[in-house]
Parts: structure tokens; C-alpha cells; sequence
């Protein structure tokens, strides 16, 4: 069995390699001119979408226009960013708060946005945190990470952040097995099958605020959940889990994980989880984890530390789990916009099955089961199969859908877009990419309402398609246009590492929404400087707190004496300005942290801790006038037990002393 298994996979890997080195007769074509034009934005011109890219390894998100490809911006969610001062400054720091510590680091996998009656609404955007198991909510008001909550129980958050149809629920599966938080953590490896298990997070999301809350957690076997989708519709109410490692393997799980001929796919009633919630069949258990929030009213997160969550126990519900027999190593786990179909894409099958919810349902009332595993019933695979669309490609990965009763696969190996139809399981056309596309993307392309004019494939090698730059390539996105019967490719645009999931959204949701500044009058930071009438510095001991403003072109005060080594010195800089794109940067000489970005009407602090005796120019990182290189000052460090007095000033030779 093992040698057979080292084979295929073998082949699969040459096979991937061939199509990874030699390029098509017809790459440099795959766009004409006149397919190019679909691409085009004239200057002056909006985007129809806005793109909203997971960074994996960078543990950012970025926003893209489609159809230009143009890079908007980068969000920092789970990264220091050192651009906007995220992480750095004292208001973003507790946004990194874990319960490891600070930890300024993750792999963001992938995006979901908000949906209201299964359909996006333009609300917030989710993503996961990989490593250190976290999910964050991105307000796409302002374009800004509003929360991240950690999940305990768990280790590489994989199988997340997927929400239900009206963001009651966004969903995160583990996709390390481990021992639970509050059980001894030190045995043996080699007793994975009787000590480690799977969770599945529901973190609840209020209707209005967005807050998010870690409702419960489901306790399951000790399997690596993938990826995940809620049901929809007639669905609604059940959610769909991806699962491979059935073999509960600890070792080499290229080999001993893909023994078996099916995986699974899992199941979940979470209305009935939530009913044995009411009914108190869940325990409380200790677990240790972070909640942090950024109020856009103080401009400042908070970070607090829980410390237990509800958990039930999928063993002993014997009805809110099931499991679905799936080929093979199973990847994607897709529902279609009516809620009746269950894709799953084995990454080592040579075939895609179609689930049917209809037939699941009736499967479970007639109790179909082919037995149990670790306690949870398996349906038969026939009773829960709609069918199995034959021969599509090699690696399967991904679906989404267009809406027109289309379904559209990417295949990792043979490195293509294949499009389907749901109903009669017939293969329609196919796309080649260029190469070994992951994840795939149609605007609302996992909801109920689909937009099908584009689709995007994010693609993991780009050999031959962009200008070397060392010893990797750039990541990649490539665009089509899906509005008639044939895919068509229209553009390649590069995009920041790695790129996983993608989420796309009409403009036309989100662009009247977005804030252009902050009312300065509004402004509830604790160190708010409202105008340059109340700009001071104020020494508390050896720590010194400078109240300071900046507005085109200057800084107020722009000159500091009377600092002295061993100070702890806060500079808290209210940007003045009440005007749409007028942020101001502070930076100083030696910083061992970031500069500081400051948007119109916010407040944002940097700790400096001076190293030695001297003076140190101050200056704005973001030009803002023409008379930008004028926007600095000076602060004087002197030794330690100095007579030096603190002074400020703005516009004197000499600063006035302190009274």
C-alpha cells in the first residue's frame, strides 16, 4: 500500500515539476489585446471590485481594484507594519496581545466577508491567524483591524474564518490536533490517537457593533480539519468541515496520512449545538486567551485575557456531528449558492464528489451509517453522493460558483480552471494558469448571489511571467473574465506573499462608506492634544509625556529640551488636520521602534527611549505640502542628574523655560 501511495505521489509530483518548468506554446498569448482591454481603468477612473487578498506568510491583507489589478493598500492585521506604525505604537500594541505574549507575527490563510440573507454586505471583513490561532475583523469603513480574538484548544487555524449566512457565526476549525489547553500537554507524541484532539470554534459576531465573542467550541476527534463553508438556504443551520489525517498519523504525513481511500467531510448541526447550549450540556473549561479591540473613538486597543469557554463534547451529542466519507486527502469544502450541493476536492482523487444535502438529511433520519468513527456516526457515501464529476484534472482544490448553476475547480497540479455544471456533472471548459493555483475567486462566488464576471486564481509559482528578482519569483493573480461560455484570461498582476483565499466585493457596498477623517472634536483619546494652544511636555518622574500636534507644516512643539538619559519619553501626536488624505508621519533619529502614521483627527503615541547624549532631529514620513522637508524639530538629550530644565517651544530661538 505504501509503495503504491509513494508512487502516485511520486507522479503527481513530476507531473506538477514538468508543468512547473516548461512553458505552454501559448503562455505569452494568453491574453490578446483585445482581452486586455478588459483589464483597463482610464485614469480618473474606479474599480468595479475591491479584492481583498490574505498575505499568508506576511500575515497581512491586501486590497487590490479589479479589473487594473492596482494594489490599494495593505492592511495590517496580524504583523507589525512598520509603514503605519501598527504594532509599534502604544495604541496598536495590544492588538498583538496573545496568551504566548506580544506576538508580531502569523500567516493570514484567508478572507470572508460579512454577509446579511447569504449575501455580502460590505460590512467587515475576517481573517485567520495560521500559527498563533486568532481571528481578526477588519471594519471596511476604515480599512483597519477592529478585533482579533486567539482560540484556545487549537494550533494552526486553518479551517477558518467561514461565516454563516447572516454573520451570526464565524467558524474556525483546528488543523493540528493537540491535547486539550487545560490537560497535560507533556506525553508522548506517539499518543496522538488517545490524547489529541480537533476543535471547532464558534465565535459569535453582534448584528450591529460587530463585536465578536467565542461562544462555544465542539470537541472532536483528533483529525486536521481543512477548510470549511456554512451551509446556505435549505442548509442553513449546518456547517461543512473538510478533514484529512483520518490515520491520526504524529509522523511523515505525506505517506501516513494518505493511506486511506477516503478522508471525510464533516458535518456540523449547529442549531442543535446551539439548542444543547440552552439545555446546559456544555462544561466550563479553564482555557487561557486573548480578546483585543480597537476603539475607533479612542483610537486605542485594549487587550483582555480570558479565561474559560464552553465546550461540547461531540462524542456523547451523538446529533449534531456526522461524517461524510470523501476521496481522497480532501481540501476544499464548497456549498453552492442553492444550499443543496457539498463539493469536496480531494487533492490526490482523480474525481470530484458532489454531496446532496437532500440526501444527507434523509441519510441521517434513516440512520444510512457505515459504522462510527471515534464516536461519530459515518453516513455511507452513496447516501449523502449527488454524483462525481469524472476525469476534471489533477489536484483538485478549490470550487466556487457563478450563479448560473456553474462551478468552477481549480486543479493544483495540472495547473488549471476547470468549469462544470452542478446538475448533470459534465466538464464545460477549462483554463490553463500559470502555475499551480491554489485558491480561486468570484465576487460573492461563496454566496448565495454570485456576480459572475470575474474570477481571479491566485497562483503559487510564476515561472516566465514576471521580471526575475533573485531567488524567488513573485507571487500572482490572474484575471477572468467568466461572462460568457468560455474563460478568458486578462490579466496577470503580482501580489504581496503568499496569497491563499480571496474575498472580492463590489465597490459600489463599501466606497460611500469609508471615513475620511476623524472629527478632532471627537477625539476621546486619553492624550488628545486638540489644538496647538494645549501642545505640552510634562515630566512624571523619569517618564516625560509629550502632548504634541502637527498640521501642515509644522510640528507644535518642534523644539524639546530637558530630556535626560534614563527618561521614558511618550510622544502623543494628534494629527489636526479635517481633511480626507492628510495623514502625518513622526519619526526621530535612533527610534528602535517605527514611525508613527497618523490619520486626520487621530492620536497615535510612540515610546522613546533615548540612548545616549544629544541631539536628535524629529520629521514627518509622509509628505503632506509643499513644504514637507520643513516639517521637523529637535529634541535635546542630556546626561543623567542635568540641570537642564524642561522646555518647549514653537517658533523661538530659544526655548521658553518651564514655569
Amino acid at each position: 500500500m505504501k509503495t503504491n501511495l509513494t508512487k502516485i505521489l511520486a507522479l503527481l509530483m513530476f507531473v506538477g515539476l514538468t508543468i512547473q518548468s516548461c512553458k505552454p506554446k501559448n503562455a505569452g498569448n494568453a491574453s490578446s489585446s483585445g482581452s486586455a482591454e478588459k483589464a483597463y481603468v482610464a485614469p480618473g477612473k474606479y474599480d468595479e471590485f475591491y479584492n481583498l487578498v490574505s498575505g499568508g506568510f506576511s500575515g497581512q491583507m491586501s486590497v487590490y481594484g479589479l479589473p487594473s489589478g492596482r494594489l490599494f493598500r495593505v492592511i495590517p492585521v496580524f504583523s507589525v507594519d512598520p509603514e503605519k506604525g501598527y504594532g509599534y505604537s502604544e495604541e496598536t500594541k495590544p492588538m498583538l496581545n496573545t496568551s504566548h505574549g506580544f506576538v508580531p507575527w502569523d500567516d493570514l490563510h484567508h478572507t470572508e466577508l460579512s454577509q446579511t440573507n447569504g449575501e455580502v454586505d460590505g460590512r467587515w471583513i475576517f481573517g485567520n491567524a495560521n500559527n498563533t490561532p486568532r481571528v481578526a475583523r477588519i471594519d471596511l469603513a476604515s480599512f483597519k483591524t477592529a478585533e482579533i480574538i486567539e482560540l484556545p484548544n487549537s494550533a494552526g487555524n486553518h479551517s477558518s474564518p467561514f461565516i454563516t449566512e447572516n454573520t451570526e457565526y464565524v467558524v474556525a476549525g483546528t488543523r493540528f490536533s493537540v491535547p486539550p489547553d487545560n490537560a497535560n500537554g507533556d506525553i508522548p507524541i506517539d499518543t496522538y490517537k488517545e490524547n489529541f484532539k480537533g476543535y471547532i470554534s464558534f465565535i459569535s459576531v453582534k448584528k450591529e457593533s460587530g463585536e465578536m465573542d467565542l461562544a462555544f467550541q465542539i470537541e472532536c476527534p483528533g483529525v486536521n480539519f481543512d477548510l470549511s463553508h456554512a451551509g446556505k438556504g435549505k442548509s442553513n443551520g449546518w456547517f461543512f468541515f473538510s478533514c484529512y489525517n483520518t490515520e491520526q498519523a504524529n509522523t511523515l504525513l505525506e505517506v501516513n496520512a494518505s493511506q486511506r481511500d477516503k478522508d471525510f467531510i464533516m458535518a456540523v448541526n449547529w442549531k442543535k449545538a446551539e439548542e444543547y447550549i440552552k439545555a446546559g450540556k456544555a462544561k466550563r473549561v479553564a482555557a487561557k486567551y486573548a480578546h483585543n479591540k480597537y476603539s475607533e473613538k479612542t483610537h486605542t486597543a485594549t487587550s483582555e485575557m480570558k479565561k474559560e469557554v464552553l465546550v461540547l463534547d461531540a462524542k456523547a451529542l451523538k446529533d449534531i456531528c456526522y461524517f461524510i466519507p470523501c476521496p481522497k486527502s480532501p481540501h476544499g469544502c464548497d456549498v453552492d449558492p442553492t444550499g443543496e450541493y457539498i463539493v469536496g476536492s480531494g487533492k490526490l482523487a482523480a474525481l470530484i464528489p458532489v454531496f446532496s444535502f437532500d440526501k444527507m438529511i434523509k441519510a441521517i433520519e434513516g440512520k444510512q451509517f457505515d459504522g462510527s468513527f471515534e464516536g461519530i456516526p459515518v453516513i455511507k457515501y452513496e447516501a449523502a453522493l449527488y454524483g462525481e464529476v469524472k476525469k476534471p484534472g489533477l489536484g483538485p482544490l478549490h470550487t466556487e460558483f457563478d450563479g448560473k448553476g456553474n462551478a468552477y475547480t481549480t486543479f493544483f497540479v495540472s495547473s488549471e480552471v476547470v468549469k462544470w455544471n452542478i446538475k448533470d456533472l459534465k466538464v464545460l471548459d477549462r483554463a490553463p494558469t500559470y502555475y499551480s493555483v491554489g485558491h480561486l475567486c468570484i465576487p460573492g462566488g461563496d454566496s448565495k448571489k454570485p456576480n459572475a464576471k470575474y474570477l481571479i486564481a491566485y497562483n503559487k509559482i510564476t515561472k516566465d511571467r514576471y521580471l526575475p528578482t533573485g531567488p524567488e519569483l513573485t507571487q500572482s493573480a490572474q484575471l477572468y473574465d467568466i461572462s460568457g461560455d468560455k474563460m478568458e484570461m486578462i490579466l496577470d498582476f503580482p501580489t504581496i506573499g503568499e496569497p491563499h483565499y480571496a474575498q472580492a466585493i463590489s465597490a459600489d457596498l463599501v466606497k460611500d462608506r469609508s471615513i475620511k477623517f476623524y472629527k478632532i472634536n471627537e477625539n476621546e483619546n486619553k492624550y488628545v492634544t486638540k489644538g496647538e494652544g494645549q501642545a505640552k511636555v510634562v515630566r512624571e518622574g523619569n517618564v516625560v509625556h509629550v502632548y504634541m500636534t502637527s498640521i501642515r507644516s509644522h510640528f507644535a512643539p518642534d523644539n524639546i529640551e530637558g530630556i535626560k538619559m534614563g527618561d521614558v519619553v511618550y510622544f502623543h501626536v494628534t494629527n489636526l488636520e479635517q481633511d480626507w488624505d492628510v495623514p502625518h508621519g513622526f519619526a526621530i533619529k535612533g527610534a528602535t521602534n517605527a514611525e508613527l502614521l497618523i490619520m486626520p483627527g487621530e492620536t497615535q503615541t510612540m515610546k522613546w527611549e533615548p540612548d545616549r547624549v544629544g541631539i536628535f532631529p524629529m520629521y514627518c514620513t509622509d509628505f503632506c505640502s509643499a513644504l514637507h522637508q520643513e516639517m521637523s524639530g529637535y529634541i535635546r538629550v542630556s546626561p543623567k542628574g542635568s540641570g537642564v530644565p524642561l522646555s518647549f517651544s514653537l517658533g523661538k530661538t530659544k526655548p521658553i523655560a518651564k514655569n
